[in-house]
């Protein structure tokens, strides 16, 4: 159940983040951002 959760909101915030960037740049940092969150709440 937990991990349905986690990953439900890890989803989100990729989606939500990848629709904020403009550049490819950003786009990445978003991924990177949304990894080093997932690596904190494990």
């Amino acid at each position: 159940m937990l991990r349905k959760i986690t990953l439900a909101l890890g989803l989100a915030a990729l989606t939500l983040g990848a629709s904020a960037c403009n550049t490819v740049k950003g786009a990445g940092q978003d991924i990177e951002s949304v990894g080093e969150a997932g690596d904190r709440a494990i």
